[in-house]
């Protein structure tokens, strides 16, 4: 008698514990989203996330606040993320190729595919080799010829080892038969600074870095088989015949594994929307970047070929 009754109180429990998930989740959001971003202000995840925030207004009932937490190859801010309350008012914006071999390279219990849930993607980054304006480097094949006269003679920069910019600049030294003294930077803006200063005569760093700064820093390329939709003046190693690396960076929102389906589902037709709106692209094309909107599941299906294709890039890297 006393087991039928624990089992009905622990049904009841239960039941009422679904209902008050279900009303809570129906009434999300009453208060601001925290969108976290583990990379500096200023970085190409940055501004889509600022890009989010703003054009957000007229879809969601609430603000959406970016918070900024940098540090050990975006794995500062997942952390923080990961351990959140799973009530859909803290997320993650980041960059998904770059998370995902920070979670490969480094001593972590954070799994990219499985430690959160994926909401969407919102847009696509792409790294590129640039030289600073002065650079005597005219062409890709400068960079290559110059690299194999006087190996290990060569400084390139990128924006933290690990990452996808310093993965695919690996890929391209790799495939070229390149030795180079890479000099690490953390994030894109310090890496872009870092070229404008001749601190190193090369670099691997997203397209979208170029924009406003053509003046002081050149691109040579972009680490693709075809040209950029946005920075369409900058070839592509694919159509130059350079042997490349195909490592690139979706640009995702991801929540706390336990945040209710309801709210999932909501954030990501949300993202839909905002990634649809005509201020959205606006605001990104400022930044030499634009919209690239996949649902979760599709975007969890491509980081899934990701990881597949980057495996054999990093397994030099120690953790």
């Amino acid at each position: 008698m006393k087991r039928r009754t624990l089992l009905g109180a622990a049904a009841a429990a239960i039941a009422v514990t679904v209902s008050a998930t279900a009303s809570f989740a129906a009434d999300w959001p009453k208060r601001p989203v925290n969108l976290v971003v583990p990379y500096k202000a200023g970085g190409g995840t940055d501004a889509y996330a600022r890009a989010i925030s703003a054009a957000a207004e007229g879809i969601l009932d609430v603000p959406v606040v970016v918070v900024n937490k940098p540090g050990s190859g975006g794995l500062n801010g997942a952390n923080a993320v990961v351990g959140a309350r799973p009530d859909g008012y803290t997320m993650m914006m980041t960059s998904g190729g770059s998370f995902l071999l920070s979670t490969m390279t480094r001593n972590t219990n954070i799994d990219a595919l499985d430690s959160f849930q994926f909401v969407a993607q919102v847009g696509q980054l792409r790294t590129s080799l640039m030289v600073p304006a002065n650079s005597p480097f005219e062409t890709v094949q400068d960079v290559i010829d110059a690299g194999k006269a006087n190996p290990g003679s060569l400084r390139w920069a990128h924006s933290g080892r690990g990452g996808f910019h310093h993965v695919g600049g690996l890929g391209f030294l790799a495939n070229n038969g390149i030795e180079a003294q890479d000099v690490p930077f953390k994030g894109g803006g310090p890496t872009r600074a870092a070229l404008i200063g001749e601190q190193a005569d090369f670099g691997f760093l997203g397209v979208q870095q170029l924009a406003g700064f053509e003046e002081q820093i050149r691109a040579l390329a972009v680490n693709s088989q075809d040209r950029d939709s946005i920075m369409t003046e900058v070839p592509a190693f694919g159509e130059l015949g350079i042997p490349f690396a195909a490592v690139s960076s979706p640009v995702i929102v991801f929540a706390p594994k336990d945040t209710p389906a309801e709210i999932v589902s909501a954030m990501e037709e949300a993202l839909a929307k905002i990634a649809a709106k005509p201020e959205f692209a606006e605001l990104l094309a400022k930044r030499g970047t634009g919209p690239v909107y996949l649902s979760g599941a599709e975007a969890k299906a491509a980081l899934t070929a990701m990881k597949a294709d980057a495996a054999p890039l990093v397994e030099g890297l120690a953790k």
